[in-house]
């Protein structure tokens, strides 16, 4: 499908998305790279947690084009994260169970991350609106 045929609604969460994967970058990209002061603003990091995060900003912001032109690959990608967002979560777990310092946000960011990526991810494959 041709970018100019594509849905508002695809444009707007196109959008979203792609400001969301620029934001990841950058936030997760300071903490993960120590630019600043942006490793002890962050508190107790958990590394992989913050590596994955600033990695697949990047896959956000290719999936945010995907989902603006109303790409079939799209829903591929939105999938991939979502199941990969899941999978550092119980990462994030084992670490806190075994008693690895964490923040409360962490927590709360890779469930927000999911929720989205998931709910995304459904919308797609069930045939958002072209």
């Amino acid at each position: 499908m041709h970018a100019s045929s594509t849905s508002f609604t695809h444009r707007a969460v196109g959008f979203f998305t792609g400001v969301f994967g620029v934001m990841t970058i950058f936030s997760g990209g300071s903490v993960a790279l120590r630019l600043g002061s942006a490793l002890e603003l962050a508190g107790d990091v958990i590394p992989f947690v913050v590596w994955f995060n600033f990695a697949a900003g990047f896959v956000y912001v290719a999936t945010a084009i995907g989902i603006w032109s109303a790409r079939s690959w799209a829903g591929t990608l939105a999938t991939l994260i979502a199941v990969a967002t899941a999978l550092v979560a119980i990462g994030l777990a084992f670490a806190v169970v075994n008693g690895q310092a964490y923040e409360m946000r962490t927590i709360g960011a890779l469930g927000f991350r999911f929720v989205l990526w998931a709910g995304v991810a459904i919308w797609l494959w069930r045939g958002a609106p072209k």
